[in-house]
């Protein structure tokens, strides 16, 4: 029996390859599914099984794409309807898979489908879990997103409850747990970053599995805290639930390169939004005017969900040589799948052919707090809640970059404003967003909070995260 784990950092997502006997699982597969054919194929096995812990809301699943390809059965918890064909399974069922077994243990509360899949080795002794979102290593799924009219929340929490409690919970403490999410993920509120461990380091660890807890309790414990949902994870779970254009479609007309005239006339004439996917340097020395920056190297694909609003969005794209099929393809894990192509020749090109650049000031944290002493500046941290409220620096205002779209009437284009996050990535995503709606009085502080923090510049007192 081999079980992989096929992490993937941008996403904090986990699928997995499961093999027994020349049979196969794969578990939450990534939309390009080139990987797990060939991983199968080179250990002359066959992918009999495409098991979905529930419908994704954070990731679009290459289950439609991978079944296509390989005629391997979708497998679903019970009461889940595609427009497409699977198996929705009844609780307990167990699936055959070489001389292992799979049996589908239904834990709706995430999700009203949510599946765990137990696997039993050849021995039948219960080996490890995959629990999707219903588990993750410290924390348990959020409860707030297959809300309906007759479902709420605290519904959806007090069936986690029962899901935990009766079907995980009794399991042997060696059960090894494989979730679907780590530190990072939206899907939870205080993932662990590990991304294995054994189910009897969760019922001493994990908050939610508390021996003396009651469902109430829970219910509040699981709810407190929770951070809106980014706006693309709806979009997602219907795209995962209808179907979606498969992903060579998706890559063939995304990855064209364009010359420069033809790139501006797509951003001028096809409203093509022109995201630059470079570093924060690169950007800040150079760039398009009015591109919205959000680079490969930081947590590309879950900002681009929580900031591009309109998920069909024709996008081109400004990227590093080389990276034009990488950046396509981490677009489209996330349903971005309207790419028209990209910028040949990348800034040089443009430069070349007589375009317009801009430029975004940025200066050192020790300019910084020199600047803050001498005179009384405008600063706009735009950190998430937890952070911002774990510590900052005095007088800042608070303009977390989730709500950046949200909360442009709270900042005033007349002013200068000092942007900072915790190291330079994500403030520079919010300059260039303030930058292409007409703010033009912006100056990134280079090495955010962490390189501030190293000044002589006044912070609140910490408050530890976990207490927030």
């Amino acid at each position: 029996m081999k079980i992989e784990q096929l992490y993937t950092g941008c996403l904090a997502q986990g699928a997995y390859y499961i093999e027994s006997e020349g049979e196969v699982a794969i578990i939450d597969p990534l939309r390009e599914i080139q990987q797990y054919i060939d991983k199968a194929k080179t250990n002359n096995a066959k992918i009999k099984y495409i098991l979905e812990t529930h419908f994704h809301a954070d990731f679009v699943s290459g289950h439609v794409d991978l079944a296509k390809e390989t005629g391997a059965t979708i497998v679903f918890g019970p009461g889940a309807t595609t427009k497409y064909d699977i198996h929705s399974a009844t609780d307990d069922e167990v699936l055959q898979l070489g001389n292992a077994t799979i049996k589908v243990l239904h834990t709706p509360g995430h999700t009203l489908e949510s599946a765990t899949y137990l696997l039993i080795d050849e021995n039948g002794k219960d080996h490890a879990i995959f629990s999707g979102d219903t588990l993750f290593l410290g924390d348990v799924g959020r409860p707030d997103l297959a809300i309906k009219s007759d479902l709420t929340k605290e519904d959806l929490a007090a069936m986690l409850f029962d899901s935990l409690r009766n079907k995980i919970m009794p399991l042997a403490d060696d059960v090894i747990v494989y979730p679907a999410h780590g530190a990072g993920s939206a899907c939870g509120k205080n993932l662990s970053k590990e991304t294995v461990g054994v189910l009897g380091e969760q019922k001493k660890t994990n908050y939610a599995l508390r021996a003396d807890m009651t469902k109430a309790e829970f219910v509040i414990e699981v709810l407190n805290g929770i951070a809106p949902p980014p706006q693309y994870f709806a979009k997602n779970a219907m795209m995962n639930k209808m179907g979606y254009d498969t992903f060579d479609t998706v890559l063939k007309t995304g990855n064209v390169p364009l010359n420069p005239e033809a790139f501006e006339a797509m951003a001028n004439h096809e409203s093509a939004l022109v995201l630059d996917v470079r570093t924060q340097a690169d950007f800040i020395i150079s760039h398009i005017p009015n591109s919205i920056f959000i680079g490969l190297n930081g947590g590309f694909a879950p900002w681009v969900g929580a900031l591009i609003k309109d998920i069909k969005q024709p996008i081109v794209l400004v990227v590093p040589e080389g990276k034009s099929e990488e950046a396509v393809t981490r677009l489209s894990r996330v349903g971005y799948d309207n790419t028209l192509g990209y910028l040949e020749g990348g800034l040089e090109a443009w430069k070349k052919a007589g375009k317009d650049i801009e430029t975004l000031d940025s200066i050192s944290a020790l300019e910084f707090a020199n600047r803050a002493k001498a005179n009384n500046l405008n600063v706009l941290d735009v950190r998430k809640d937890g952070e911002y409220q774990s510590t900052h620096l005095e007088g800042v205002q608070h303009f977390s970059l989730d709500l950046i779209n949200e909360n442009m009437n709270q900042v005033d284009k007349d002013k200068t404003y000092y942007v900072h996050c915790a190291g330079g990535y994500r403030s520079v995503i919010a300059a260039s967003i303030l930058k292409a709606r007409g703010f033009d009085k912006l100056i990134d502080i280079a090495g955010g909070f962490g390189a501030i923090k190293d000044t002589d510049l006044k912070t609140t007192n910490f408050v530890c995260p976990s207490t927030l």
